[in-house]
């Protein structure tokens, strides 16, 4: 545990920048949300256009993926997308560390995806349908696609942790190297890359959420065309 990360310590309980800064955002977005969809208009002003072209191109983005069950899917992954945004972006103010540079936060992201993806899976097709697909196409499959779940869950944690720490050293070194000759291109940067990492990772939690909805499928199409 990193000193400088600690702020209180009660016992077992240990508040972190980390935790404090999290929280911090959760209270930003759900104010913000409260601020702006308590007054729509049917006419909309700027900030109302703005939050609804986002709204629209993330369900557009889920849609693209899974059409069926995108209204289902899409408050998880836009939310993920827009805490990921903004948590992302904040090591931009000063003195902020961004939570997605902290191991401990990736890993509750990429739990968090892991859960949700049987969460909507058994929901969807059942306890029974859904568990049915790590025995497809063979029993013997079992065990790989159980390693497969763990693995693709850390491999999730780890790889916007490391993007995002890796992206923080190389702006102190070129910042070292150069001093303060060249802050703009490091600042977009940073906010290119803080994007891009937040759009893989929701992408990605797409991806396995919607894969684990329609694992069923392809197992249901071959017995359909069997009995035809």
């Amino acid at each position: 545990m990193n000193e400088q990360n600690l702020l209180i310590q009660l016992g077992p309980l240990m508040i972190t920048t980390t935790v404090v800064t999290t929280w911090v955002i959760m209270g930003l977005i759900w104010i913000c949300s409260w601020l702006i969809t308590r007054q729509l208009h049917i006419d909309p002003g700027p900030l109302q256009t703005a939050t609804e072209g986002i709204v629209s191109s993330i369900e557009d983005a889920v849609a693209a993926v899974d059409t069926q069950h995108a209204q289902r899917i899409m408050p998880f992954i836009g939310s993920l997308w827009i805490f990921l945004v903004i948590a992302n972006l904040s090591s931009l103010i000063p003195g902020v560390h961004a939570p997605t540079q902290d191991l401990s936060a990736t890993a509750a992201l990429a739990i968090t995806v892991f859960i949700s993806t049987h969460w909507f899976g058994i929901r969807i097709q059942g306890v029974k349908k859904y568990l049915r697909h790590y025995l497809s196409p063979s029993p013997i499959l079992l065990p790989f696609n159980l390693i497969s779940e763990i693995t693709r869950t850390v491999a999730l944690a780890v790889r916007l942790f490391g993007n995002m720490m890796s992206l923080e050293m190389a702006a102190l070194l070129i910042l070292l190297v150069a001093g303060f000759l060249a802050p703009v291109p490091i600042l977009m940067l940073h906010i290119v890359e803080a994007l891009v990492q937040a759009y893989i990772f929701g992408m990605l939690a797409l991806i396995y959420v919607a894969g684990g909805i329609q694992s069923h499928k392809p197992h249901e199409n071959k017995q359909g065309d069997s009995h035809a």
